[in-house]
């Protein structure tokens, strides 16, 4: 399992509780010494025009440190689905967060559609030509839903349920779908967390988790699965709540 983290993530580059001070320190001293970390490099103007208009991408540069950060977070992702793509799972350690990035718009913390741009990155090498995101955070993606809407080839989850025993039968069966796809990425949000605004989820719930994913990506997909940090802001508990699922992910 590789982690991808670089020294900017660090950064408290806006006031939004995704850059908040700490969050990324939290995480980093549950992971240290359990799992390797490698640096990305920031993904290019191309990268981020296989999702976003170009008027888009303008309208972040002009936020300074917001649109580095978001060249970094997107980077992280890519270079978290071409180590899937080679046959180690791989979880992104990185912010801003994108799943609520449209290809023309955004909001919620994210900039650039970090998953959604790692996959279209793959398949326009040819490296895939169908993918499965599970989106397990507490809000909606509707970035990552609008950027893949009636497409055939990207399926977007986003399970749902009242209680928590609902909420996780949802999600096995969100797995349990009948398309066929080539790699399995996870937005990985855990403000779903009963500590967290969701209030529902144990931490044992995400290693649970962990391993529904890496278990179908073994029987679907060759075993290429990786991960991205979306949201998850109670730094007391987010570190053990990654942790758990990134052991279940590679147990």
């Amino acid at each position: 399992m590789k982690v991808i983290l670089h020294k900017r993530f660090y950064e408290a580059y806006t006031g939004d509780p995704a850059a908040a001070p700490g969050r990324i320190e939290a995480i980093v001293q549950e992971l240290r010494g359990t799992f390797d970390f490698i640096e990305p490099g920031p993904a290019s103007e191309r990268d981020l025009e296989r999702v976003h208009g170009r008027s888009h991408i303008q309208s972040v540069r002009q936020e300074g440190p917001v649109y580095e950060m978001g060249l970094l977070a997107a980077g992280g992702a890519i270079r978290a689905a071409e180590t899937a793509f080679e046959g180690e799972p791989a979880f992104g350690l990185i912010r801003p967060p994108g799943h609520h990035a449209s290809p023309h718009s955004c909001w919620g913390f994210c900039y650039f559609n970090n998953i959604a741009i790692a996959l279209k990155k793959l398949m326009a090498e040819g490296k895939i030509r169908k993918a499965l995101i599970l989106d397990f955070d507490l809000h909606y993606g509707d970035g990552t839903a609008n950027t893949f809407k009636g497409s055939q080839d990207v399926l977007y989850a986003h399970p749902e349920g009242p209680n928590r025993d609902l909420f996780l039968k949802d999600l096995q069966k969100a797995l349990q779908t009948e398309k066929a796809y080539d790699l399995l990425a996870v937005s990985a949000g855990f403000d779903r967390h009963e500590e967290d605004w969701g209030g529902l989820l144990q931490t044992g719930d995400y290693f649970n988790i962990g391993k529904w994913v890496k278990e179908v990506s073994l029987e679907r997909c060759q075993g290429r699965r990786f991960g991205v940090l979306e949201g998850g802001y109670n730094h007391d508990v987010l570190g053990r709540n990654v942790k758990s699922f990134l052991q279940g992910l590679t147990d």
